[in-house]
């Protein structure tokens, strides 16, 4: 198709960045074709949309990561060469974030309760089970608890169907996209309501402080997840080219216990992040 041909797994390891505007293009492209196809399940079918438009590029990524996998190379090798992987599906995850969050940001009132219906609804989910931005140590076990379940997810995803992470990482960017667009929106309405109009420096202001929320802790999650996702995907496409039972596997499955530790720690510093620093900044 069209979209899976802007880039190459090997250009985006090296120019990663540009995986962000890919990423921006694939939600614009999705919430228009879902909006305009199937309006009134807008909400879920624009996830499909960007899924569909990413599955090629990540697919190939790790298909490229697992050939690494086989070669004759060191460990601190192998996790230098997935850190490329990992800062290109960053660099997506934020683009699909963007993207949502400045749609919802310019979406008629009205149209907003169908466009992201589903998301809305799960931040309402959410909100409904936290206590307040305090710091609770007691709600350190439940939340990496919670973050360790969207995990295990990612891995079972990403084994079971190759790429299958990527469904849950898209859905957790819509989801942060909404959130944070519905922070800024009230934020620049409550100070339009003060002040009767906004400043160059008051939009700054917002858009800084919305995006500091969610990334204090968020992007501590989401790189646990991807991580755990570029694991289990390797195994997948190791299992798929039959090196089931060979030294090639056995390489492969020693790298994806090395990226199931550190994905494992890095969670564990988000959920310490979200209890203890989250809160300090965001009363």
């Amino acid at each position: 198709m069209v979209l899976e041909s802007l880039i190459t797994p090997l250009g985006a390891e090296q120019r990663p960045w540009q995986m962000f505007f890919l990423g921006f293009l694939f939600t614009l492209v999705g919430i228009g074709f879902s909006v305009w196809v199937f309006e009134g399940q807008s909400s879920l079918v624009m996830v499909f949309m960007i899924v569909m438009a990413s599955i090629p590029i990540v697919f190939n990524t790790m298909r490229l990561e697992e050939r690494k996998d086989e070669t004759e190379c060191t460990e601190a090798y192998l996790l230098k060469e997935h850190a490329k992987a990992l800062s290109l599906f960053m660099f997506l995850f934020v683009g699909i974030v963007v993207a949502c969050a400045l749609v919802y940001v310019f979406t008629p009132e009205e149209s907003l309760s169908s466009l992201f219906s589903v998301q809305s609804q799960a931040i309402m989910d959410v909100n409904s089970r936290m206590s307040g931005n305090v710091i609770n140590p007691d709600a350190l076990p439940l939340i990496f608890l919670n973050n360790l379940k969207v995990l295990i997810f990612c891995i079972l995803f990403a084994f079971v169907y190759g790429v299958g992470s990527i469904f849950i990482l898209v859905w957790n960017a819509t989801v942060i996209g909404v959130a944070l667009g519905d922070f800024i929106r009230s934020q620049l309405g409550a100070l339009a309501s003060m002040f009767g109009y906004l400043s160059l420096s008051h939009y700054f202001q917002v858009i800084s402080l919305g995006v500091l929320r969610y990334a204090t802790h968020g992007i501590f999650e989401v790189l646990a997840y991807f991580i755990a996702g570029l694991a289990g995907g390797i195994i997948s496409i190791s299992v798929v080219r039959h090196n089931f039972g060979t030294a090639k596997f056995d390489r492969v499955l020693l790298d994806s216990a090395g990226l199931l530790i550190i994905s494992l720690v890095v969670l564990f510093v988000a959920a310490v992040v979200e209890v203890y620093v989250t809160p300090l900044f965001f009363v």
